[in-house]
């Protein structure tokens, strides 16, 4: 059965009703996504500190297990995300992150111009820092993967040296973990953002503040959020 305008799971289904004032915004399996991927890619920058710092390569040591760690946690890292696709939400959320619309250039000039009222800065489910935020590690971790591989299989590609693999690898690292804490640090000054992200659910207040197109498209029961797509 065709399900109703703003919800996601057909008519006739059982679903747990929504708590009182809280709109739903992620699922379980959006959510065991972004959990396993933040995991992974936490146990892989460690184990890299491991190995790449000095004084903390020596602190640790087991160099073997920190080089098996690093290895099979970076290359299961596209693993949450292939499962992941066998969720719906997940899908029309990855399809929301690939759509930039109108009103996002615009939340993009007022964030150049340091404007931090919500009007000045529309947004649907996910606002124009987070699509490009999304674009961003999905391409760093994808040459990051290649990168690590020619270090590993050092025939895979003989015509990349080594050593421009494992310069392209390194700076990306450091530019990844830099990105990674300005992330952690939005998070860390929106506690209704990372509530939702823990349970799945945001207050309504918050929604219209922050992400109004997102309330629209919920209420139409459409994809809103890519209408006025450039």
């Amino acid at each position: 059965m065709r399900s109703t305008a703003g919800s996601t799971a057909p008519t006739g289904t059982a679903a747990r009703p929504d708590p009182a004032g809280r709109l739903r915004r992620f699922s379980t399996a959006e959510r065991m996504v972004h959990r396993a991927t933040g995991y992974l890619m936490l146990v892989c920058l460690v184990s890299a500190a491991c190995l790449y710092l000095g004084p903390l390569a020596q602190l640790v040591g087991r160099r073997h297990l920190m080089v098996t760690l690093h290895e099979w946690s970076g290359i299961s890292l596209p693993l949450p995300f292939l499962l992941g696709l066998f969720s719906h939400e997940f899908r029309a959320d990855l399809h929301r992150l690939n759509r930039f619309a109108v009103y996002d250039r615009q939340w993009l000039r007022a964030a150049r111009r340091r404007l931090t009222a919500p009007g000045a800065r529309p947004a649907g489910k996910f606002n124009a820092g987070q699509k490009l935020y999304a674009g961003w590690i999905a391409g760093a971790v994808l040459v990051m993967m290649f990168t690590g591989l020619l270090m590993w299989f050092m025939g895979l590609l003989p015509l990349i040296s080594r050593t421009s693999a494992i310069f392209v690898h390194d700076l990306l690292a450091w530019a990844i973990t830099f990105v990674l804490i300005g992330h952690l640090r939005k998070a860390y000054e929106d506690p209704e953002a990372r509530l939702g992200m823990r349970t799945g659910y945001v207050s309504r207040s918050w929604a219209e503040r922050y992400h109004s197109r997102w309330l629209r498209e919920e209420h139409t029961g459409s994809a809103a959020d890519t209408t006025d797509k450039v």
